[in-house]
């Protein structure tokens, strides 16, 4: 088994890496995160046409690069290092997954060409407030929205938090299930463009202000059949296997933050003098450093494994084992690194001294990120549960 990236993947993540440098500065990224859409336009143009990154995982037959999982892992360990302020992980993580996974081959046809042509973002929209609480569920019992028929049409309602970049999404991907239903039966994944009727994006202010989330209100939206994405009251499979992804996606841009912060940490002790000497030379500081690397190095080993199950498990589908797979590495993947992530930029903060939590210094911005991405789809004590559950039911 091959270890190393191919040339081609080696490729894709020093474009990446040089590009987004160059982009993602910190004053471009605290010049987005104040504007009201919660990035650049222009600069999301760029990436469109530029590096057509938002086409990584679309088909070839859909004007896509039709590349893989460790492909787009690559891409997003960038994006972490950056905090890149872009429609990116809610178009291509979510909405094309979802569409990929569930969507039926009109709609694809439809709406992945306008993702790729970056005249289209895409997000998933299916929490309700509770998943957010303490020991919280994000799988199927945090879809709490609803639908019925109506004639030739479905009508929804609900209202769905957490969407990330919901306020300025062209197509909402979203779960409901029908009324009276529970668990894992009579959910419905639905594709229904932003400016729907009774459709209501309302963006929510979060600690972490590099991404944008919104609450989308459903107030009897009606939709026709056409908009049904999988097979109606049985989903679950499908959105179980677009959360696992999501959950890898967001591991890999956490690895790639949490890098971020043990490089600039170690170059921030070593030029900090104190008692006459470089703090890098203390001994209590070097074992921290250590752990952080320690952190950075089972972390990837993590994104990358779950990101080569996610490769496969998306060429074979209806494997039952290899999906019971995807799942266990997903969420091994978005705990440790979850952990990872909060660790470093903790333990950055605390070796910046008083500093590092001053607005000047951005990291008081990775640390937000961390927190904020250890909450999303559940924090890491959730994501242990569903390990345990898989292990030991198994």
């Amino acid at each position: 088994m091959e270890f190393r990236f191919t040339d081609e993947q080696k490729m894709i993540r020093e474009t990446a890496e040089s590009f987004l440098q160059d982009v993602s500065t910190s004053e471009a990224v605290r010049k987005a995160m104040a504007t009201d859409t919660g990035y650049d336009t222009e600069l999301w143009q760029r990436i469109c046409t530029e590096l057509c990154f938002q086409a990584i995982t679309i088909p070839e037959q859909h004007g896509g690069m039709g590349l893989g999982y460790v492909e787009l892992a690559a891409v997003l360990e960038q994006m972490g290092r950056v905090l890149l302020c872009a429609p990116f992980y809610s178009t291509v993580c979510l909405g094309v997954n979802a569409l990929l996974i569930a969507g039926t081959e009109a709609q694809q046809a439809e709406y992945l060409p306008q993702i790729v042509e970056g005249s289209l973002t895409a997000t998933l929209a299916y929490t309700g407030a509770a998943a957010a609480k303490h020991g919280g569920d994000w799988g199927a019992n945090a879809v709490t929205a609803t639908y019925n028929k109506s004639g030739d049409n479905f009508v929804l309602n609900g209202t769905l938090r957490y969407v990330i970049d919901g306020h300025t999404a062209d197509l909402l991907i979203i779960a409901a299930r029908a009324e009276n239903s529970q668990g894992e039966n009579g959910i419905a994944l639905f594709a229904v463009p932003a400016n729907t009727a009774g459709v209501a994006c309302r963006w929510t202010p979060t600690m972490d202000q590099t991404r944008h989330q919104a609450d989308v209100i459903l107030n009897n939206v009606s939709v026709p059949t056409s908009a049904l994405m999988n097979n109606e009251g049985t989903a679950w499979s499908s959105l179980h296997k677009i959360i696992s992804l999501a959950k890898i996606a967001v591991a890999a841009e956490q690895m790639g933050g949490a890098q971020e912060i043990l490089d600039r940490t170690v170059a921030f002790m070593q030029e900090r003098v104190q008692f006459g000497r470089s703090i890098a030379s203390f001994q209590a500081i070097k074992h921290k450093a250590a752990d952080m690397m320690l952190k950075c190095e089972v972390s990837r080993s993590a994104v990358y494994y779950a990101a080569c199950v996610a490769q496969e498990a998306l060429q074979v589908d209806g494997d039952k084992t290899l999906a019971a797979e995807l799942h266990e590495a997903a969420a091994m993947a978005k705990g440790y690194c979850s952990d990872s992530f909060f660790f470093n930029a903790g333990s950055a903060i605390q070796l910046y001294g008083g500093v590092g939590f001053t607005w000047e210094y951005d990291v008081h911005l990775y640390f937000k990120r961390a927190k904020n991405t250890e909450l999303f789809l559940g924090n890491s004590a959730y994501q242990r549960e569903l390990v345990a559950q898989m292990l030991l039911d198994a």
